[in-house]
């Protein structure tokens, strides 16, 4: 496996082709160089700059002239901009240059003293709230976000769909935003699309949920919502005679089964779509994709249009497609190429409403599944070919992405204690997965509109299961485990999962980011037991047999290694830790140091220094770190601290002699 030095940096801005920041003084460099080398952004500096620039290895570019004629040239050619600048000559830069907020790049303003990231611009659509959050994270910063949607927690309505793909269709947006804000009741008729959006929602919100179409058209009383918010296929007509702001998200659930003549002009196949789904008031917008027969994977007219419409093209074989019960099957279609329907059969395959057979499963009954559009055969007399076209529509969406899976290590619990990358990974991902405990940790990191889903300590499996189906589906997942993720952590286990459902190592993007162990931790409270060869071992037999881990213990303390012992005791897992104890004691002194660290870092914080003779005597839990010291480790002033070197150890010391 080939990385290159920033690729989890760049993970981290990835929703941003490019990005540029400027700065004009001195201090401004400097605070802007370290983010700039870490993550790939361009830095922008005046000629006056060009030599500290040059001092300092930054591959930074030079400009000259004015800065707002800079600006402005540069205004097309990124997707955002953060300025280390004062917000007033910011403001007085980009003015001109706005024209609306679906298109304006991101803005954020970054203070010469480091303290505070400025949301500008652009928050929602262009993404500069969350370039704040990420920046911020990046340079332990305090982010500045003002808009009405983070003040109630809640996604920014023209946003909530981009994360499952959704096109935004026509309606008043800043009417519907402005209701929030005032937190009007807003009401939402959601016809298709995911519903996870909904689950995520502070207990707070404004959203009133209805399903059917007679409740939003009823008369407008004074108690109902002033405000809604369509979820569908659909292509409705807003009126401004509904007397409150109305807009459209559009899922990606609609598959366009095409069947043509060989040579079929692009505009004609194009038009017999636009057709079609005007003639049944569906949303072009709501497409997700063309399904057709595998003889057609060359077609130019197809081509073209997948490939100028980012429309992903579904080939099938006709043994695939001849068992799908359709309503209008064809036999001379059966004879041209092998199966009596090819839009029909390949819109409902490529929807996923059946499954695309193999020859050895085509005697396996099926039932047959309705049609939003059934087959329509178009042609013009100006236009070469005909198009055959019928349309199904999937229970999911299709999103469009690349799902990313994000093992995270969130070290013994403290933020302060997360490294930056891992921070600003949580702080990104669409959804976050982990055990309660350390979701409740993290809560601060959490953003407006994060699909949230923590499950018990003991569902670990579940958590690995769940996070791979989120990550095929398209959506950028952060597992997050406590210490490293590597390390008795989670990682392991999504890495199992993926392997056994046959993950061809590229899809979902896997990325581990690690995190302090608690042995780390556990140690760094105590002094320098890990200062010599160490180990650590987990007394659970949940996942390993007990006569391998006493195995382990055996040769660890044969070996005199420092060993960290993980989950030492649990209400029901009682021996285990007596049994290590007597493993030690036949190959160490009763006086060797040992530390007892529970919930390092956290706020019930418990370290008790004792010696291997009295390990019993003192509390242990699952929560419970356990250093055992070797041979040459001594306590001096309450601090455990172990040689670097074996030449630090004098044979005929007592063992708790100190050094």
């Amino acid at each position: 496996m080939t990385t290159t030095n920033n690729t989890l940096s760049s993970l981290l801005f990835q929703d941003f082709q490019s990005l540029a920041a400027i700065a004009t003084t001195p201090a401004g460099l400097k605070k802007l160089a370290a983010l700039c080398q870490a993550h790939p952004i361009t830095l922008w500096v005046p000629e006056s700059l060009a030599e500290l620039a040059q001092a300092q290895n930054l591959n930074s570019k030079i400009y000259s002239g004015s800065l707002k004629e800079q600006v402005a040239q540069l205004w097309p050619q990124y997707q955002g901009f953060v300025f280390c600048l004062a917000t007033g000559a910011v403001v007085r830069l980009i003015a001109p240059l706005l024209q609306h907020k679906s298109t304006d790049p991101a803005v954020v303003v970054v203070d010469e003293a480091g303290q505070f990231v400025i949301s500008l611009c652009s928050g929602h659509q262009g993404g500069a709230d969350r370039l704040t959050q990420a920046i911020a994270l990046q340079l332990n910063a305090t982010p500045v976000l003002t808009g009405a949607a983070n003040r109630l927690q809640l996604p920014g309505i023209d946003v909530l769909g981009v994360p499952f793909g959704w096109q935004k269709g026509e309606g008043d947006w800043t009417g519907v935003s402005a209701a929030i804000a005032r937190q009007d009741s807003v009401q939402v008729i959601q016809e298709a699309g995911t519903t996870l959006w909904q689950h995520h929602l502070p207990s707070e919100h404004p959203f009133q949920f209805n399903e059917s179409e007679e409740t939003a058209t009823a008369p407008i009383q004074p108690a109902t919502p002033k405000a809604r918010v369509w979820i569908s296929p659909l292509a409705r007509r807003l009126s401004p005679d509904s007397g409150i702001p109305e807009v459209q998200w559009h899922p990606k659930v609609l598959w366009v089964g095409i069947g043509c003549e060989r040579g079929t002009s692009r505009h004609l196949i194009e038009s017999a779509i636009q057709q079609a789904c005007q003639a049944h008031q569906l949303a072009e917008a709501a497409i997700a994709g063309i399904a057709t027969l595998d003889l057609k994977a060359d077609e130019v007219g197809l081509v073209e249009l997948c490939r100028d419409r980012h429309w992903p093209l579904r080939c099938f074989s006709a043994e695939q497609l001849k068992s799908v019960p359709v309503p209008t099957p064809s036999e001379v279609v059966a004879a041209e190429v092998g199966t009596p329907s090819v839009a029909e059969a390949a819109a409902l395959v490529g929807a996923g409403l059946v499954p695309a057979l193999s020859a050895p499963d085509l005697e396996t009954e099926q039932q047959a599944v309705s049609l939003r559009v059934t087959k329509q055969i178009i042609r013009a007399a100006d236009q070469p070919g005909a198009v055959t076209i019928a349309i199904a529509q999937a229970e999911q969406e299709y999103t469009g992405r690349s799902g990313k899976l994000w093992l995270v290590g969130t070290g013994p619990g403290q933020l302060e204690q997360i490294t930056p990358a891992a921070q600003t990974a949580i702080a990104q991902a669409d959804v976050v997965i982990g055990y309660s405990l350390y979701v409740d940790l993290v809560k601060p990191l959490l953003r407006p509109g994060q699909i949230v889903e923590a499950l018990p300590i003991t569902q670990e499996r579940q958590r690995a299961k769940r996070a791979i189906e989120l990550a095929n589906w398209g959506l950028t997942v952060a597992v997050i485990s406590s210490g490293d993720s590597g390390i008795y952590g989670m990682a392991g286990l999504v890495l199992e999962e993926l392997r056994a459902q046959s993950w061809d190592g590229k899809t979902p993007a896997v990325r581990v980011f690690p995190g302090i162990t608690a042995l780390q931790a556990a140690a760094s409270r105590v002094g320098t037991p890990l200062m010599h060869d160490f180990c650590a071992i987990s007394l659970s037999d949940l996942l390993t047999p007990w006569p391998v881990i006493e195995k382990r213990l055996n040769a660890a303390a044969q070996a005199d290694f420092v060993t960290a012992l993980y989950n030492p005791r649990s209400k029901t897992r009682t021996e285990q830790i007596a049994i290590a104890q007597q493993i030690f004691l036949q190959h160490r002194d009763p006086s060797t140091p040992v530390a007892l660290v529970r919930s390092a870092y956290r706020e019930d914080e418990q370290i008790t220094l004792t010696t291997l003779g009295e390990l019993l005597e003192a509390p242990i839990d699952m929560l419970t770190t356990v250093l055992i010291g070797n041979a040459s480790t001594r306590t001096y002033a309450d601090w455990m601290i172990t040689p670097r070197g074996y030449l630090g150890f004098t044979p005929d010391a007592e063992p708790n002699q100190s050094l």
